[in-house]
This record gives structure tokens, sequence and C-alpha cells, in this order.
């Protein structure tokens, strides 16, 4: 496929909650937002981007992924808040959930940690909803994204949570299409340091070699490298 390629797509003219005309929308990164983006500005809508993710390990990783972002933005002329990096609050959320399976009750944790954060900023800054690039992946619980993100929003009055399907229609593909044509970086887990425990485990117990950081790129094959903690 040429990495420039998109699949052809027939938009919906998308539109906000109750005639609502900003949005806050919390990106995980690059790749997963890329489709949601410009899905967005397609329709018009006012938005900025909110990057909190203190669950990414190690911090070369979070850097990584977050300055992909960055540039992404900056390419759409997007506002970009760049978060708190708070892991020590984190880690100990995460206390005694350090063996549940992904998609368990260590993620609904750490999507309610991002979400409120994202929700409170919404509050502050004249924000009355929000949404997530999160849900567009196939490997996440749409649902489980959806009812973190709405519990969230009930803490501030006037907030809501927009639970828009990204990946219909076409999304889910275009996402990978338009990382791509992007060359984003490519992670190779979900981002925190169990989920890379786990991937890394699998691995070895399916003989391959431990994740390697900042090597797999969309489109490009390798670049930089540099092992996984």
């Amino acid at each position: 496929m040429n990495p420039t390629h998109l699949t052809p797509i027939d938009r919906p003219t998308l539109s906000l909650p109750d005639g609502h005309t900003r949005l806050l929308l919390h990106s995980c990164c690059a790749p997963c937002s890329g489709e949601v983006m410009e899905a967005i500005t397609a329709s018009g809508i006012d938005y900025t981007i909110f990057f909190y993710n203190p669950n990414i390990h190690p911090v070369k990783e979070y850097e990584l992924r977050k300055q992909e972002n960055i540039r992404f933005a900056e390419k759409h002329g997007v506002p970009f808040v760049d978060a708190d990096y708070d892991t020590d609050t984190w880690f100990s959320r995460a206390r005694g959930l350090e063996n549940e399976p992904e998609r368990g009750i260590r993620c609904t944790m750490c999507f309610d940690m991002r979400f409120v954060r994202t929700a409170l900023y919404a509050h502050e800054n004249g924000f009355a909803v929000i949404s997530s690039s999160l849900g567009i992946s196939r490997w996440k619980d749409m649902n489980q994204i959806n009812d973190c993100g709405h519990r969230a929003a009930a803490h501030y009055p006037g907030i809501q949570y927009w639970d828009y399907n990204w990946r219909k229609g076409g999304g889910a593909a275009r996402m990978v299409e338009i990382s791509k044509r992007e060359q984003f970086y490519q992670q190779e887990y979900c981002g925190c340091v169990y989920s890379l425990r786990d991937a890394n485990r699998h691995r070895r117990e399916t003989g391959r070699e431990r994740i390697k950081l900042g090597v797999l790129y969309y489109g490009d094959g390798t670049s930089k490298q540099g092992d996984a903690d």
C-alpha cells in the first residue's frame, strides 16, 4: 500500500452535544488521535488537545509519544496542552493492582485518573465538552472508556463527555493509514510499566526479543534504538 493512500470515507458532519462549540480532546498518543483529529477538523469544530498520561513508562517512551502528538497538533494548528507527568500519583493509585489484566480494574483506575484531570481542566478553562482518542483502538474496551469518561464529567457541573464511536465508518482502518502516512512512532505496548512487563513476558514465552523503545515507526521500518527497561 502506498503510505500516503487513504481509504475513501464518507465523513459525517460532526456536531458537539447540545449545540456546544468547543471541545477538549484528551489524547493518549498520535496514532490513536490522528483520525480523531482529522475527523473533528473536517467538521470545523474548535478543539484543543489535552495530553495527560502519567501512566506511560519509562520517561523515554513518554517523551516519544508526546513529541509525536505535538508534531501532529502543530501541523494542524491545534492548541496543545502539555499537562503534568505526575507518575508518583499514578503509581500510588496502582498499588495493589500490579497483576491485574489489561482491560481490568487497573485500567479503569487509569482512565478515571486521566479523565478526571481532563474534566477539571475543562471546568477551569471554559470547555463544556470533553472526549478522548482512547476509544478508537481495538485493544481497548470502548464501554469501559466511555463509563470512565461519563463518570469523570459528572464531577463538574456543566461538563459532558462526548462518547462518539471513532471506530465506525472506517475510522479504525483510517487510523492506521494516517499513522503510516505520518510515519508515527509505533508503540508496542499499552503504556504502563505493567503492560510493558506483560508484553515482554509474552515475547519471552514465544521466543521473541524484548521490546525496544524508539525503534519501530509506521511506514518506514526502524529508527533510533534503545532497550525498554
